[in-house]
Parts: C-alpha cells; sequence; structure tokens
C-alpha cells in the first residue's frame, strides 16, 4: 500500500469530513444571513417549475439509495430476507430512474441559468464552482452505475464487500485503504469527486440543504396586514384625493362659500 493510497483513502476523506463540519459551523456562526439557496425562482422562465423537482427529487432518492446501500451492512438485507440477486436490482433500477432524473432536472436548471439574461447575471463565481463540483459526481456516478451495476451482469460488481466497509471505516476511524485497490476506477473517481464536494459545500449555496424547511407543512398561515388602519370594511376609494396648497387653516379653499 503506497503512501498516496493511503493518503487518497484514509487522509483525505478526513480532511474532507473536517471541512465539510467546521466550514459549515462558521459560516452558520459568522454569516447566518447567506446561509439560503438564494432562489432565483422569482426572476421567471416556466422551465424551473420542472427541472427544479426533477433534480430535487432525483437527488433526494439517489442520498437514500446511497446511505442504504454504503452505512447499512450486507448482513442486515440478508437478516430480513433480501437476497444478493434481489438487492442488486432493487438498488439498481430505482438508482438509474433516480440519477436520470437528476441529470436532466441538473441540464434544465443549467440551461435556465445560462440562457436567462436576468438569472445568468444573478450567478456568482461560487455558483458557477458549485454548479462544476456538483455535477461531476453526479455524472460519473451515474457512468460507474451503468457500467458496472446495469451493463456488469446479473450481480454487478457488489460494492457492499469492498467500498461500503470501507467507508464505514472512515467514520469509525478505522479506515482499511486495502479495501480499495480493486475497486473499479469509475466509482473512484466518483468517491473522489464526491469528497471534493464535501469540501467547497459550507461555502456555497448547498449549505440551505442541511437546514430543510421541514416545519412549512405544519406552521401557522402568514396573515398580511394593511399598514394603514380601516375602521370599515367598505372598499376604500382608489381615486386621488384632491390637496390644494392654498387651503385655509378652517380647512376650506378661498373663494369658496362658507
Amino acid at each position: 500500500m503506497s503512501a498516496f493510497e493511503t493518503f487518497l483513502w484514509v487522509v483525505f476523506p478526513w480532511i474532507s469530513v473536517a471541512v465539510l463540519v467546521v466550514g459549515s459551523i462558521w459560516r452558520f456562526r459568522n454569516d447566518q444571513y447567506s446561509w439560503t439557496s438564494r432562489s432565483s425562482q422569482f426572476l421567471g422562465n416556466k422551465l424551473i417549475r420542472y427541472a427544479s423537482p426533477l433534480f430535487h427529487y432525483g437527488i433526494l432518492f439517489v442520498a437514500v439509495g446511497h446511505f442504504i446501500g454504503l452505512i447499512i451492512p450486507k448482513a442486515w438485507t440478508r437478516a430480513v430476507g433480501l437476497s444478493d440477486h434481489l438487492y442488486h436490482w432493487v438498488a439498481t433500477i430505482p438508482g438509474t430512474i433516480a440519477a436520470i432524473a437528476t441529470i436532466l432536472g441538473l441540464i434544465g436548471l443549467l440551461w435556465r441559468r445560462r440562457t436567462d439574461k436576468s438569472v445568468f447575471r444573478a450567478t456568482t463565481i461560487s455558483d458557477k464552482i458549485m454548479y462544476v463540483m456538483l455535477a461531476v459526481p453526479i455524472v460519473l456516478g451515474t457512468i460507474a452505475t451503468v457500467q458496472h451495476q446495469v451493463l456488469g451482469g446479473s450481480h454487478g460488481y457488489d460494492y457492499r464487500e469492498t467500498i461500503s466497509p470501507w467507508l464505514r471505516g472512515v467514520f469509525s476511524f478505522n479506515a482499511d485503504p486495502a479495501l480499495m485497490t480493486d475497486v473499479p476506477m469509475a466509482f473512484k473517481l466518483h468517491i473522489v469527486a464526491g469528497f471534493l464536494l464535501f469540501m467547497v459545500w459550507p461555502f456555497t449555496r448547498l449549505v440551505h440543504a442541511m437546514t430543510p424547511p421541514l416545519q412549512y407543512t405544519t406552521r401557522p398561515y402568514v396573515v398580511y396586514r394593511s399598514r394603514t388602519p380601516r375602521t370599515s370594511t367598505l372598499p376604500s376609494n382608489k381615486g386621488w384625493t384632491p390637496v390644494s396648497t392654498n387651503t385655509r387653516s378652517d380647512g376650506q379653499i378661498p373663494g369658496e362659500g362658507a
């Protein structure tokens, strides 16, 4: 095991997670007003109505699939009666659909941001870096899935024997880099790109994913009230009220009868 491989599969993931955690805490404590997605939906363009749900729901299912496949040990799925062959197709088919939805949604969002002048003017350098860092692991992960899981035979590549125990070892501070030696290159590139994304995460608009609006559906309705107090429920006159600069102190205009 070379020093580079030890760094890549032991030290680098720890650095990435440390930057993610410490950077997020620093930003929240020092710049909470920038902790937002900086939505450009109010700028218009109907494409976002379709691209945004495709991307967000797709990436949500992708994240759930990663959690089940990488964090939950193979022995647990076998214990509940799920065979390895059945697990492979249960994970591959929905995962591929979610990946396609994510990519289509991301393409739609990027197309809108590039072709809509008002949205493009609101795009910062941080946004451009974020989109690149986000697109790379998504594309690499899709390539790895199609190449080794969809087209790789009835069982595909069993990442639960290598990548999964390695990743669990990273989070338990007991990572074994030897597990990553024979992992296909497509998966290796996907993993490295994913940890690079974690390193820039706290410094981009992606931080909004850490504070999802879970209370949105249960919070009270927002009540809007007029600043002008009214004593009547009848609609007010929307016309102009005549004003004269020659009005006397008693409220009458000179020249008018009492």
